[in-house]
């Protein structure tokens, strides 16, 4: 057996020694492969050791990658051709990492984020969730700064340029004879044959209305175009207004429970120096935009019958402003009291009084920039210092009650039921121009760049040049009744009128909505065969014979008595009724988003809104807080 063995030991060492096929090793690799050999030797056949296995393999896989790709691919295709179905699946597991590669990881930064920067918010937020480097580039805050600057929401920081979203407080209308002398801001219309209601909102008009109507002022304005109505809607319209019809009465609705007054926010004072997160701010308004739409709000008083340091009185107007020095926001309020009241939105209460100038009620008040202008219906436009806490300047050229005041860094600009609309400039507030084509009380002026506009009882709506006075556009007939309440942003034109509509417009297409069905102004239809169909997925379009039906029209429950109130944002509309409610419709479809009942229990004269509550105030004497960022830090947005 020992002489077996020891044979066998030879053969193997002069086997090994032999030139070929075995190149010169290391010492450490012969021995490694004698011990392998040896450990072999009982199979009855020699291999070659991993060390010969290895070279010829470097060897053939040099001879493979010399090939063409062409010649690679249809070799790999055979030997993957023979190998059995379970085992492509597993290279197919083993390829598929190899074909993904990340495109925009390898990118420079600076690039990748240029890719990002035309995504939605939507879309980073679904990126963040891949990896660390897409994350790291979702989050960027360049880009969601961009996303904030579009949408114009701001970072509270230090106190900088003034920026509000004001409440629309219009002029309306004049009592009934018998009873107070002062009116409640809205004009006459100009249909002469309507008798009064127990509001006064629309008068019996006398010969000079009379003969005014029947000769109506021809346009001498080239660009002035009129929208026609048919006679039966108008008659239509004077028949559901009947004279001696009483209010209907109204169901009782749930309230809202919340705290007295707006809860200030327990992080306020982390934010004024924090470094700006523009993510969370894009998505803190995102949350309150959602809560809107789902009608999630708290409901609290700033002030009710009676309580005390209040006002008296009907209050007829209010407006939410923001101190540029201090980024404090107030909410100021006009009564029929006579008086001007400025409110602490966080502790509920009265921080001063202007009075003593008004002899009557305070129709319309507009604050901007540390100035507070009044309107009242003793004919006066009074224009308060609010550093000083006094009265500037006092103008008395309407010749009837100033139903509706408002003014920019250049201009002022007022109407009354005079029919006239007025225009002074700044610093010294000398008088500019005087409009006269409106055959009625003028109800409500709005300024937008360099653009006034103007309703009327006379169912118009028309635009000025406020440099040169030019009247630029005319509306006739823009509601089925007078109009008594405007916003504007250029190019687009809310109005709410006593035909118990709202409508938005372009000022030059035309188009838009309303919540009037046959009033409702819709974008040309389609032209050619078919129907368009576009792909959700990769935005392409394709053409398809069959007529698809079109979506279901959005819900528009229209208010149920005259909109004294409108006042438009930038995704948002919000109207304030004499039916005693407050409605927030979608300003691009004018579909309903919430009807705001339950928290008065008179007619509404006034809304204003932010991006976190609605304001409202009326005839109960009632100061309504919407209180939609409830439980939510929004200190650090800016208002």
């Amino acid at each position: 057996m020992e002489t077996k063995v020891r044979s066998r030991y030879k053969d193997l060492q002069s086997c090994y020694l032999r030139p070929y096929p075995f190149p010169t090793l290391h010492p450490i690799s012969r021995a490694r492969d004698v011990v392998w050999m040896a450990s072999n030797a009982d199979e009855g056949y020699a291999e070659l050791t991993p060390a010969v296995q290895a070279e010829r393999t470097q060897r053939s896989g040099g001879r493979f990658a010399a090939r063409s790709v062409r010649e690679r691919e249809e070799i790999a295709y055979r030997i993957i051709a023979s190998l059995p179905r379970s085992s492509l699946a597993v290279l197919q597991s083993r390829i598929a990492p190899l074909l993904k590669v990340d495109i925009v990881g390898h990118l420079p930064t600076e690039v990748a984020l240029d890719v990002f920067s035309y995504l939605p918010y939507q879309s980073l937020l679904t990126c963040a969730l891949v990896c660390k480097r897409w994350r790291a580039l979702a989050n960027d805050q360049s880009l969601w700064k961009t996303l904030c600057l579009e949408r114009r929401w701001e970072w509270r920081m230090t106190p900088d340029a003034f920026q509000f979203q004001s409440g629309t407080c219009h002029g309306q209308q004049q009592q009934a004879a018998g009873l107070d002398s002062d009116d409640e801001g809205m004009g006459d219309e100009e249909d002469d044959m309507m008798q009064v209601d127990d509001s006064g909102f629309v008068m019996e008009a006398d010969e000079d209305i009379i003969m005014r109507s029947e000769s109506p002022i021809p346009s001498t304005s080239p660009a002035a175009t009129h929208l026609s109505v048919p006679t039966h809607i108008l008659c239509a319209g004077v028949r559901e207004h009947s004279p001696t019809s009483s209010r209907p009465k109204r169901p009782p609705r749930a309230r809202h429970s919340s705290p007295a007054v707006l809860q200030a926010s327990p992080a306020a004072s982390r934010h004024p120096d924090m470094k700006p997160d523009y993510k969370l701010l894009h998505l803190t308004h995102v949350k309150l935009r959602n809560r809107f739409a789902a009608g999630s709000y708290t409901l609290s008083n700033l002030q009710t019958r009676g309580a005390p340091n209040g006002h008296t009185s009907t209050i007829y107007c209010a407006q939410l402003y923001t101190y540029p020095e201090t980024g404090t926001q107030v909410l100021f309020t006009g009564s029929k009291d006579r008086s001007i009241r400025e409110w602490d939105l966080n502790k509920g209460s009265v921080i001063r009084v202007l009075e003593g100038v008004h002899e009557s009620s305070v129709l319309s008040i507009y604050v901007h920039r540390g100035l507070l202008a009044s309107a009242s219906s003793d004919r006066r436009v009074v224009v308060w210092d609010l550093a000083k806490d006094q009265a500037m300047k006092t103008i008395r050229a309407h010749e009837d009650s100033v139903l509706c005041v408002r003014f920019d860094d250049k201009r002022l600009v007022s109407c009354s039921k005079d029919r006239t609309v007025r225009t002074y400039l700044f610093p010294d507030l000398t008088a500019q121009h005087v409009f006269q084509e409106h055959r009625a009380a003028v109800n409500a002026v709005s300024i937008s760049s360099n653009y006034i506009i103007s309703v009327s009882g006379d169912r118009s709506l028309r635009m000025w040049d406020a440099d040169t006075g030019a009247q630029l556009r005319s509306i006739e007939n823009h509601h089925r009744r007078g109009i008594a309440s405007c916003d504007f942003t250029h190019p687009f034109v809310l109005s709410g009128s006593s035909d118990k509509h709202i409508r938005l417009v372009d000022i030059y297409t035309r188009q838009g909505w309303s919540t009037s069905p046959v009033t409702d102004i819709k974008p040309p239809a389609a032209s050619g065969r078919g129907n368009t169909v576009v792909c959700d997925a990769c935005g392409s379009n394709t053409s398809t014979g069959e007529k698809l039906q079109a979506p279901p029209p959005p819900r528009r429950r229209a208010h149920e008595d005259l909109v004294r109130s409108v006042a438009l944002g930038t995704d948002l509309v919000v109207s304030g009724s004499y039916d005693f409610t407050v409605k927030v419709w979608d300003r691009h479809t004018g579909a309903l988003i919430a009807d705001l009942a339950g928290g008065h229990t008179g007619r509404v004269f006034c809304v204003g809104f932010d991006c976190t509550k609605i304001v409202s105030c009326g005839e109960d004497q009632r100061i309504c807080i919407w209180d939609f960022s409830n439980g939510m830090d929004t200190s650090f947005i800016k208002l």
